[in-house]
């Protein structure tokens, strides 16, 4: 009992009881690595998880689509955005992001608009990588077609879908495919993407660029590129878009000589 008390001290462990005991010390596993810190981040509150994070790039905030090429063809609204006229790009472009948008397919429902023309846009990846947006709530369509689904490659594993007019979320991460210099493929692109919280693709290889006409197949491009929002005619509403640019924490190992 004398060892076992020296084995415990003001709630800590005493290693000289550790001897008594007849026990064996572990020792810690150490990598080698050296980490830097990881930046500081200041996350929504808990009241409002979908506000952007201090290090977000704020895309659209409901009053200015002065981030976007062509944003004056959109109405503004409300605090919302209405889809109009075109496409709009992002003057900034990105590489692997998070994205967070929020979005609303018309309420109004015209009986004689069914799968693809109804609540029909799409939030297209570096311009060329789409995640469907559409009204899919009793709405059938082709399963990779529908909302959440990585066009023409890839249903989402759920449907997720709010009714015509409430306001629904996307949280996508998007890692860009990599290229070497002759243009071959060396990472294809990768989605992962929550829609209202449910996750409905889940690290998903792409197989290529996203299109209605043709095969997916890769094209090497730049390393960043604009993110897109689609028109299809459809008067889908967005809000409070944001994103987050991903940059991976490196790690130095005092043992590898540099050159």
């Amino acid at each position: 009992m004398s060892a076992l008390r020296n084995w415990i001290v003001g709630g800590s462990v005493a290693v000289v009881g550790a001897v008594g005991l007849g026990l064996a010390i572990a020792q810690e596993y150490k990598s080698g690595l050296v980490w830097p810190e990881p930046p500081l981040v200041i996350p929504a509150p808990l009241d409002n998880l979908s506000a952007p994070p201090s290090d977000a790039v704020v895309l659209f905030d409901g009053k200015s689509l002065d981030a976007w090429k062509d944003g004056k063809n959109w109405e503004i609204k409300d605090g919302y955005a209405i889809g109009r006229k075109s496409i709009i790009s992002t003057i900034q472009e990105f590489g692997d992001v998070q994205l967070h948008l929020e979005f609303a397919t018309p309420e109004k429902v015209d009986p004689k608009q069914t799968g693809q023309n109804r609540g029909n846009n799409g939030v297209f990846f570096m311009g060329k990588y789409e995640v469907q947006i559409l009204d899919s709530f009793e709405n059938p369509t082709y399963f990779d077609g529908q909302c959440g689904a990585v066009y023409k490659q890839q249903p989402p594993m759920v449907n997720a879908c709010r009714k015509p007019g409430e306001w629904q979320a996307y949280d996508i991460v998007f890692e860009a495919p990599r290229f070497d210099a002759d243009g071959k493929v060396t990472k294809p692109a990768v989605i992962t993407a929550f829609q209202n919280g449910v996750l409905i693709q889940n690290h998903f290889e792409l197989t290529g660029g996203t299109s209605y006409t043709t095969a997916a197949k890769y094209t090497k491009h730049a390393e960043k590129l604009p993110l897109q929002l689609y028109y299809h005619g459809n008067e889908v509403r967005f809000r409070n878009i944001w994103v987050r640019e991903l940059k991976p924490i490196v790690s130095t190992d005092p043992k590898k000589k540099e050159g």
